[in-house]
């Protein structure tokens, strides 16, 4: 390995620590030698992770934060218990969010009461499948509390093309 290589995993690391916590990154970046990075072909700066040749994570280049994909979303609902980086919602309404419709706050079982607004969360329904990918909109208190409004704006269902 060389030096650009270890220094980019660190900053990996140093990101999806801040981002998810030290429990989290070290379960999605468990084995350094499977993750590759592919970086901007104009900035030079990190911008995708590949885990054993899959897209892994996206770096946002506005924030500096990463986006999970699905395969990052099922190694942490395999690894971590509900509802850690999760908003749960109804069973009843699994198939609209599998489309990738928006999350009503109305629809929010359960979440994770560290997440804020703007985090990457992951949706699942009440048995804890994967529906979608998202962020939170509303802090914690307003989606408990309202009936109404979007709770996660959903990036990409599990169905949704």
């Amino acid at each position: 390995m060389d030096s650009n290589h270890v220094l980019n995993l660190r900053k990996i690391k140093a990101i999806a620590d801040y981002q998810f916590g030290p429990v989290i990154s070290n379960l999605l970046l468990d084995d350094m030698k499977k993750i590759e990075i592919e970086l901007s072909k104009n900035t030079n700066k990190i911008r995708h992770v590949f885990y054993d040749g899959e897209l892994f994570l996206n770096l946002r280049p506005r924030n500096g934060l990463f986006t999970l994909t699905f395969l990052a979303a099922q190694k942490i609902i395999y690894n971590v218990p509900p509802p850690r980086l999760r908003v749960v919602v109804q069973n009843n309404i699994s198939k609209f969010i599998q489309k990738g419709r928006n999350v009503f706050c109305k629809h929010v079982v359960n979440l994770d009461t560290t997440l804020r607004p703007r985090d990457e969360t992951i949706v699942v329904n009440e048995n804890d499948e994967l529906l979608a990918l998202g962020r939170l909109k509303l802090p914690i208190t307003h989606v408990l509390w309202f009936k109404r409004g979007i709770a996660v704006d959903v990036r990409k269902g599990i169905l949704s093309s």
